[in-house]
C-alpha cells in the first residue's frame, strides 16, 4: 500500500498530537495517574466524567424512572472473569446496547479488521490483572491531532446488564470501555445518539474519507471497493430511512435508517457466471438480509465447496452477503476511509503529499461569507497551492472540516461551508490578496456548500499556482476549521500561508 508524505502538519512526527505523543485530553496523564494510584493502593474515580446521570445523559426510550435504576459498576464487579481482551479483538466481541449509536459501533466493527489502527486506538497493554488500578485510556484523532482519553472503568448497569454496548462473552470489556472513552469526548453517552459512520472512521484514523451515493453509483464502484480492500481501508454503509426504509425492513429483514460495516467484498463463480458479493455486518449482532445469497440461500450450492465454507463460517452473527446490485438498491450510502486516497482511481502505487492547515473565521475580521463579488469575501482565510506537474485525471483532494467550540456533540450546529479555487497569474505577489486583485485571477471552481462536519471534493488541476479560499455561506459566522490538501506526489504541491491580515482596513458592513 502506498503511503502519505506529510509536507506540512499540525504535529510533526514525535511532536505533541502525533500518534506516538498524543495530546492529553483534559490534561490527564494516564501513566502519571496510574502510578500514583498504584502507589496509594486506590482505584481511579474520574471526576471529569463522573459516574452519574449527567454523564449518561437523556437516553432515547428510557424513562426518568428507569434512569434512576442505573448503577455504575466496575467490570470485576460484573464478572469474576473480567478481561480487557480475550483471544484478540473482533467485531463479534460485542453488540449494541440501549444507546442509539450504531454509527459508532459499526465503525468499531470496521476498525477491528485493521490491527495496526486498532492498536493505536485501543492500547492492548491494559489489564484487569497486573497492576490494576481501575484506569484505562484510548486514543482518537481529533481535528488534526491524536488525543489520549483517560477513563475510570465504572460502567452503567440496569437490570443486571450493561446500558451501553454489551459484551458477547460476558467477560470481555474493551468495547464498553472504548465506548465510554468516546462518550467522554462527546460530552455524555446520550451525545453519541445519531450520527454517520464517517465521523467515527475519521476519528479512528485521521484518514481520507469518501462517500458514494449508491443510487448514483459510479460504473467502477466495484473496482473502487476492491482497491479499498487492497489498501486496507475501513468501510461503512447505511440503509434508507423513512417509508422506503420501512418497506425494505419488512420484506428483506434489513433495519431501516441503520448503520452497518462493510467487512468484505469477493467475486465468486456461480454456475459459470462471476458474481460480485459484498459482506455486511450489523452492530446489533443480529438482523440479517434474507434475500439472494443470504446465509441459508440455495445459491451457495452453486459455488465451490471451499469458497462456500470460507464465506459461511459462522451464521446468525449479524453478518451477511448480498450481491453488489442488491447492495446498491437497498443501501443508501457507502463510506470509505483510508490513510491515503489511493482507492479513488487505478493509480494504486501513487504517493500522495498531505498538508494540514488550521484556520478560523472571526466575525469582523475573517468571516466574509461566500459572495466573491463582495469586498468582505476577500477577508476570508486564503491558502496557496503550487502544482508543478500533473499525472492522472484527479490529482488533488480537498477536505474542509469544521472544528466546533461546543463541548457537547448533540448541541453542535454546523455552518454551511465550502471553498472557492482560483488560478493565479504568474508572479502573483505573495501574501493575502485584497479585493482589488480579484479581477486578475481566474475562477476555477466553487464547491457545493453543506452544513456538514467535513466537506470533501476531488479536483483535476493543471500545472500552475492556485488560491484556495475556504468560507462559510453566510458572512459573520465564527468557527474554527481544518483544511487538508492531498495531492499526487508528481504534482509537487506546496501550500503557503494561511490567513494574513490585509493591509487595508476592513470596510464597514452596510445593510
Amino acid at each position: 500500500m502506498a503511503s502519505i508524505k506529510m509536507i506540512h502538519s499540525l504535529c510533526e512526527a514525535g511532536g505533541e498530537g502525533s500518534p506516538s505523543n498524543p495530546v492529553k485530553f483534559k490534561g490527564q496523564d494516564y501513566k502519571d495517574l496510574r502510578n500514583t494510584l498504584l502507589d496509594e493502593g486506590r482505584e481511579f474515580v474520574d471526576e471529569t466524567f463522573p459516574a452519574n446521570l449527567q454523564s449518561l445523559g437523556e437516553l432515547e426510550e428510557t424513562t426518568a424512572e428507569e434512569l434512576k435504576e442505573v448503577e455504575w459498576l466496575r467490570p470485576r464487579e460484573i464478572s469474576r472473569r473480567a478481561s480487557f481482551v480475550v483471544d484478540g479483538t473482533s467485531r463479534f466481541d460485542f453488540k449494541q446496547g440501549d444507546v442509539g449509536n450504531c454509527w459508532f459501533l459499526s465503525a468499531i466493527g470496521a476498525l477491528t479488521l485493521h490491527k495496526s489502527l486498532m492498536m493505536q486506538v485501543v492500547p492492548l497493554d491494559q489489564s484487569f490483572k497486573d497492576d490494576y488500578a481501575g484506569i484505562f485510556h484510548f486514543r482518537f484523532w481529533r481535528f488534526g491531532k491524536w488525543v489520549d482519553v483517560v477513563i475510570d472503568d465504572l460502567l452503567p448497569i440496569r437490570g443486571k446488564r450493561l446500558v451501553s454496548v454489551s459484551t458477547n462473552s460476558q467477560k470481555e470489556f474493551w468495547a464498553p470501555l472504548l465506548e465510554k472513552a468516546y462518550a467522554k469526548i462527546c460530552g455524555s453517552y446520550a451525545d453519541m445518539i445519531a450520527g454517520n459512520p464517517p465521523e467515527a472512521l475519521k476519528d479512528f484514523s485521521g484518514g481520507v474519507h469518501m462517500s458514494y451515493v449508491l443510487s448514483k453509483s459510479k460504473p467502477d464502484l466495484w473496482d473502487v471497493m476492491d482497491r479499498a480492500i487492497q489498501c486496507q481501508t475501513m468501510m461503512g454503509c447505511g440503509t434508507f430511512g423513512g417509508k422506503k426504509g420501512k418497506e425494505i425492513f419488512s420484506e428483506f429483514g434489513l433495519v431501516d435508517g441503520h448503520a452497518f460495516a462493510v467487512t468484505g467484498a469477493q467475486q465468486v463463480e456461480s454456475d459459470g457466471n462471476k458474481v460480485n458479493l459484498v459482506r455486511i455486518w450489523n452492530p446489533w449482532g443480529e438482523g440479517e438480509w434474507n434475500g439472494a445469497w443470504n446465509d441459508k440461500s440455495e445459491l451457495w450450492r452453486t459455488v465451490r465447496r471451499d469458497v462456500r465454507r470460507e464465506c459461511l463460517r459462522v451464521c446468525n452473527d449479524g453478518e451477511f452477503w448480498m450481491t453488489m446490485e442488491d447492495f446498491c438498491d437497498y443501501f443508501e450510502e457507502l463510506d470509505i476511509c483510508c490513510d491515503s486516497p489511493n482507492f479513488v482511481d487505478d493509480d494504486a502505487e501513487c504517493l500522495w503529499d498531505c498538508s494540514l492547515k488550521e484556520g478560523r473565521w472571526e466575525v469582523g475580521e475573517s468571516a466574509g461569507g461566500c459572495d466573491n463579488k463582495n469586498e468582505e469575501f476577500w477577508t476570508n482565510p486564503q491558502y496557496r497551492l503550487t502544482i508543478k506537474g500533473k499525472k492522472g485525471h484527479k490529482n488533488v483532494l480537498l477536505s474542509l472540516m469544521q472544528k466546533p467550540d461546543e463541548k457537547y456533540r448533540s448541541k453542535v450546529e454546523y455552518h454551511y461551508i465550502g471553498f472557492t479555487i482560483y488560478k493565479l497569474p504568474p508572479k502573483t505577489p505573495k501574501g493575502h490578496l485584497p479585493y482589488s486583485a480579484s479581477e486578475n485571477i481566474q475562477l476555477i471552481k466553487r464547491s457545493v456548500f453543506s452544513s456538514t462536519r467535513e466537506l470533501i471534493e476531488l479536483h483535476s488541476l493543471e500545472a500552475g499556482e492556485y488560491l484556495i479560499v475556504p468560507c462559510t455561506y453566510d458572512p459573520d459566522k465564527t468557527a474554527s476549521f481544518l483544511l487538508t490538501i492531498y495531492s499526487k506526489a508528481e504534482a509537487e504541491a506546496q501550500v503557503d500561508g494561511g490567513h494574513l491580515r490585509p493591509s487595508r482596513q476592513k470596510a464597514a458592513r452596510t445593510q
